[in-house]
């Protein structure tokens, strides 16, 4: 029997022109791709949560399938992902998604090294959450540092989880802070 029972999905995606400069030549595009389960742990502890973290490996690739089919595959740059534990569960319930939802989005994108970034909570239905992004291929890339909101008005119910990925096109509109830049990376270590 399946540990994951899908209430509702969603799709978001965000194009930006301009952040108050001029207009860029080509958009920055950020996506999320959302789902809400119940949450099976709900109202008890769980000694043993390896096994549902396992099982949402299939979900995290749904997730992050979707976002390449909206965005293109050669198109991505930024990720992440999050989580928010509706109120009758814990934090813990939340992390399993760091290794289901970053391991998807590694699979699915072909192996980048950077670590994949990520935020969650606990709350009440229709909490929004900010999910930092970053390159996929080096951390330190600082024109990509960005965030996007996550979340559903209706959801999490207070028996549910809702678990997000996060991809991007490119880093700030308007980016001119200096550091490490994309054309700079040289390491391939996912850092630098």
């Amino acid at each position: 029997m399946s540990l994951i029972e899908i209430r509702k999905r969603s799709l978001t995606i965000e194009t930006i022109y301009h952040e108050g400069g001029p207009v860029a030549a080509t958009p920055l595009r950020m996506a999320t791709a959302c789902a809400v389960i119940k949450n099976p742990y709900a109202g008890r502890y769980e000694a043993d949560l390896i096994p549902f973290m396992t099982e949402l490996r299939t979900l995290g690739t749904d997730l992050a399938s979707e976002l390449v089919e909206t965005l293109g595959r050669n198109n991505i740059e930024v990720y992440s992902k999050g989580a928010i534990v509706g109120v009758n569960g814990e934090l813990e319930h939340g992390a399993v998604w760091h290794e289901a939802g970053g391991w998807a989005m590694r699979t699915v994108l072909d192996e980048p090294k950077a670590m994949v970034p990520s935020s969650k909570a606990v709350a009440a239905a229709g909490y929004r959450l900010m999910v930092p992004v970053h390159y996929i291929h080096a951390s330190y890339v600082r024109s990509h540092y960005n965030s996007m909101e996550i979340g559903i008005q209706d959801a999490p119910r207070p028996n549910e989880l809702l678990f997000a990925l996060v991809m991007g096109t490119g880093g700030r509109v308007h980016s001119r802070l200096g550091g490490l830049s994309r054309e700079g990376v040289s390491v391939h270590d996912g850092q630098r």
